[in-house]
């Protein structure tokens, strides 16, 4: 075993993965320049002076061009990972996501197979509006594509080298507060998933989620930074003679919904903690789907817990007041009962 945040555990699965397969490369915006952090998070640092750049390639800051070379790639026999810097640049690149990758499978009846991995950084982290937000929702609602997202260093390197032999499409959301990055890359407020790692080869299959913590009066569900602020609720909750149960799906699409279904059963009560917009977000889903298959089993009305519909505030008071808390999550399980 060994200690490691989120950002090692990624750039050691893509290690790994680049030393067992030559068709697997990395290509995204300042990923292995000389002197550089190695991409936004320090996620690639050290990989070129390795693997050298004709498999860690810079691209110029152009979404469009990056996500498009990759498509291009996987279709013609690489495994390319790309990654934007912040999230939020995606969407300058949705038609090569959204129209090339996911669809491309379907178009030709399975004879065109694009197995690329798109890493995209999410979160609110005091950058204001353009580069603050939560993309789940827009990405889990397009067919063709794997939804994956870490909350763990374990859960991180086992996803990401599952995405990578992965033949579709794999977009992997890592929230910039969970990295561990160091140094210069150090963010005011990160949450320390730093876990142990195993030595040995492991992965983490894609569609199974888990439950972080037991209890038997309450089912929180969330994801990446949410799933800790779940637990820390949970905790407080406890003391309270209030038993909640965690549930980290792990993954978006494929999703897990027997673990969540099989939790709500148990505890007759539900809250979706998420950091993105209340209208129209992922947790909206999760609602939706516990009323249409365990409605009977309810004991209280679903709770969403979440950001307001408003974008992402640059003030750090503003900020806090935004992101989902433990006080807000507490005060969600409290009215149920």
């Amino acid at each position: 075993m060994a200690q490691m945040t989120i950002a090692e555990a990624l750039r050691q699965a893509i290690r790994e993965e680049m030393r067992r397969d030559p068709r697997v490369i990395c290509i995204g915006e300042d990923i292995g320049i000389e002197g550089g952090w190695g991409g936004a998070f320090t996620v690639t640092l050290g990989l070129a002076e390795e693997f050298g750049h004709d498999r860690i390639l810079d691209t110029p800051i152009a979404e469009l061009g990056l996500v498009g070379v990759a498509v291009g790639a996987a279709i013609g026999g690489l495994r390319p990972i790309a990654d934007v810097q912040y999230g939020d640049f995606l969407f300058l690149a949705m038609d090569q996501l959204v129209n090339q990758a996911a669809k491309m499978a379907y178009m030709s009846a399975g004879t065109i197979k694009v197995p690329m991995v798109m890493r995209v950084p999410v979160g609110a982290t005091r950058r204001g509006a353009q580069h603050a937000q939560s993309l789940e929702a827009f990405i889990v609602h397009v067919p063709g594509l794997k939804v994956v997202a870490p909350s763990t260093a374990y859960d991180a390197k086992g996803l990401l080298k599952s995405a990578i032999r992965d033949d579709n499409p794999v977009v992997v959301f890592e929230h910039k507060l969970l990295y561990g990055s160091k140094g210069p890359r150090s963010v005011e407020g990160a949450v320390s998933a730093v876990g142990d790692v195993p030595d040995e080869e492991y992965l983490v299959p894609i569609g199974q989620g888990i439950i972080r913590r037991k209890g038997k009066d309450v089912t929180l569900v969330g994801k990446l930074l949410t799933v800790y602020r779940a637990l820390g609720a949970a905790e407080r909750l406890a003391a309270e003679g209030i038993e909640a149960e965690v549930i980290d799906p792990r993954t978006l699409v494929p999703l897990d919904k027997e673990l969540i279904l099989e939790s709500v059963r148990k505890t007759g009560r539900l809250v979706i903690v998420e950091e993105d917009n209340l209208t129209g977000g992922w947790a909206a889903d999760i609602a939706a789907i516990v009323a249409d298959e365990g409605l009977d089993w309810l004991d209280a009305p679903i709770k969403r817990v979440s950001a307001p519909d408003t974008p992402p505030p640059f003030a750090p008071v503003m900020e806090q007041f935004y992101v989902p808390s433990e006080q807000r999550v507490i005060e969600a399980v409290r009215s149920l009962f």
